[in-house]
């Protein structure tokens, strides 16, 4: 499967995306830890919603250094200017989160990076519940890395190799072989990857696409961050670029993939297949 790059126009919105208001609800970060603006608009929806300092848990699926790693996303979040109270949701590796009471007193909830496997069986009981709950609540969901491929309703969770035939580089495989895409939060309609240009994780998006694992996808940067707003629009900020692969027109059960690339202040619509 070979991909087909275009050039986007530089700061251009489509004609279709003018006008609108990216009214966040869903963050998704690629990784990297460059760039703690790219957690700002996070932290200013969920201080809209508390109307002062906001509470934000911080989800870690912890392997042991859960506290230390709790502590790096505190720091992270207290480098952007906007103030905010970390607070820490640590879930034990191999356990799982019961969402709910967890959420109480919280204006937001960003969900940490480590093994994407993880972190998917750590919402396997509550794929549709934990949805429907910030739904309710108004709290807006980060997703950094782990955090960023869960949140989609078919989430590429890891793996290498497609039919046995490398895709990726093996350490990028998340301890998983074949690619894996298992059932995720829903929060957004495309598959997520992340750490697409420092790991080369656009080519497991493609091969994904390509095959028809999943209807499309959004590969994200390190220090890079798509806003999905209420109304379905993207909009992308931070120091690197995101990359939607769709299906080739005609490509049939041979597969393929084209790829458009967008830059920070570029917008695509997020709610399209």
């Amino acid at each position: 499967m070979t991909p087909k790059t275009q050039k986007t126009q530089k700061t251009r919105e489509p004609q279709e995306m003018r006008g609108r208001r990216m009214s966040g609800r869903t963050f998704l970060i690629g990784g990297g830890w460059d760039a703690p603006e790219v957690y700002e608009p996070f932290l200013r929806r969920a201080k809209d919603r508390a109307g002062g300092v906001p509470r934000i848990g911080c989800l870690v699926v912890d392997e042991g250094d859960g506290a230390a790693q709790f502590e790096r996303y505190a720091v992270a979040l207290g480098k952007t200017g906007v103030a905010a109270e970390a607070v820490p949701l640590l879930v034990p590796l191999g356990e799982r989160f019961e969402a709910g009471a967890a959420l109480d007193g919280l204006d937001g909830l960003l969900v940490c990076g480590g093994l994407t496997p993880a972190y998917q069986e750590a919402f396997a009981g509550c794929l549709e519940r934990l949805p429907r709950l910030l739904a309710e609540r108004g709290m807006p969901y980060a997703g950094f890395s782990a955090g960023a491929a869960v949140a989609a309703r078919h989430a590429v969770v890891g793996g290498w190799l497609l039919d046995g035939v490398p895709v990726c580089p093996e350490d990028t495989g998340e301890d998983l072989e074949e690619v894996a895409v298992r059932p995720g939060l829903g929060l957004v309609p495309f598959a997520v990857d992340v750490h697409a240009a420092q790991w080369g994780t656009l080519a497991r998006l493609v091969a994904a696409v390509g095959r028809g694992a999943v209807p499309y996808g959004v590969a994200v940067d390190e220090n890079t961050l798509v806003e999905v707003a209420d109304d379905g629009g993207c909009r992308v900020s931070g120091r690197g670029r995101v990359h939607v692969v769709r299906p080739a027109e005609g490509a049939g059960a041979s597969g393929g993939a084209v790829v458009r690339s967008y830059a920070a202040g570029e917008v695509f619509g997020g709610d399209e297949s």
